[in-house]
C-alpha cells in the first residue's frame, strides 16, 4: 500500500537529475486558461458551492490533496480553485486530442504503475516555483473516503515542504444524471470544501528552508520513517476534513 519513490536509493538523486533534462516544466498561463475554462463548464452545467476556498494560500508551494469519487473531481476542483493548478492524473487520459489538451492547460501525466522519474521530478520542480500541485491521494476513483492512500501526496509533501490542504467534493456522484447517467444531474448542487492548510510532518513548516525547498532528502531508514509518519498523519487529517465537510453540507 506505501510505495515510496526514490526510498533509500543512492542513485535515486541521480535518476531524478536524469528525468529533470527529459521532463518539461507544466505551463503556469496554461493551468491559468483551463481555470477559466473549468470556471464556465463547472458553473454552467452544475451549481457548485464553494467553502473555505480563502484558506488556500495565496502565494508560495501548496498540495491540493482531494478525494476522488468521480470523473468531475478534478475539472470541479480545477474551476473552482482561487489559484491555477497542476493535477497528477493517469497517462492513459492522455490519448489523442485530449492530452494535448491536458498538457496545453499544465496537467501532469504520470504512470501509475512505476516510480515515473518525469512525472515526480515535474511536480517537484513545480512546488519550488511556488505552483500549486492537485493530487487524488486515493490513487484512483473509489468511495472517496480518503480510506486508503497511496505514499506519492506524503512523499511530495515531504520532499518539498509545501503545505497541504484537504478538499472535500461532495454531491458528484449522489446520482446519474437523467440524459448522461455518466454525470451527476444537470444543474445539481456539488459542494467543494477547501481545508486549513497543514504541514506533513508535524512542528516543520515549509517556510523554515524558505517555503518550497526540498527538505528531506536522506536515505534508508530514516527517510522510510518519515514518510511512514507523514502519511499517517496525512490520513488523519484528511479524514476529520471529510467528517468536517459532511457536517458542513449535510451530506
Amino acid at each position: 500500500m506505501r510505495r515510496h519513490p526514490g526510498r533509500g536509493e543512492a542513485g535515486g538523486e541521480v535518476s531524478l537529475l536524469s528525468a529533470r533534462r527529459e521532463a518539461s516544466p507544466p505551463s503556469e498561463k496554461g493551468a491559468e486558461v483551463g481555470r477559466r475554462i473549468g470556471v464556465g463548464l463547472m458553473y454552467g452545467l452544475w451549481r457548485p458551492r464553494v467553502l473555505g476556498a480563502w484558506k488556500v494560500p495565496a502565494s508560495g508551494p501548496v498540495i491540493l490533496a482531494v478525494n476522488h469519487s468521480h470523473n468531475i473531481d478534478g475539472p470541479m476542483v480545477m474551476g473552482v480553485a482561487p489559484r491555477p493548478t497542476h493535477f497528477l492524473i493517469k497517462k492513459e487520459a492522455f490519448i489523442g486530442p485530449l492530452g494535448a489538451f491536458l498538457t496545453g492547460i499544465g496537467q501532469l501525466k504520470v504512470d501509475r504503475t512505476a516510480a515515473d522519474r518525469a512525472a515526480i521530478t515535474q511536480a517537484l520542480d513545480l512546488l519550488a516555483a511556488g505552483g500549486v500541485l492537485g493530487i487524488f491521494p486515493e490513487g484512483t476513483r473509489g468511495e472517496g473516503d480518503f480510506a486508503s492512500l497511496r505514499a506519492g501526496l506524503a512523499y511530495f509533501a515531504v520532499r518539498s515542504g509545501a503545505p497541504v490542504v484537504p478538499v472535500a467534493v461532495m454531491g458528484s456522484s449522489d446520482r446519474p444524471g437523467r440524459l448522461i447517467k455518466a454525470l451527476p444531474p444537470v444543474r445539481s448542487r456539488v459542494d467543494v470544501v477547501f481545508g486549513d492548510p497543514f504541514d506533513a510532518i508535524d512542528g516543520v513548516r515549509s517556510s523554515d528552508k524558505g517555503g518550497g525547498g526540498r527538505r528531506a532528502g536522506g536515505s534508508g531508514r530514516r527517510t522510510r520513517r518519515a514518510l511512514d509518519e507523514a502519511t499517517e498523519r496525512i490520513q488523519k487529517q484528511l479524514t476529520a476534513h471529510l467528517e468536517n465537510a459532511r457536517r458542513l453540507t449535510g451530506r
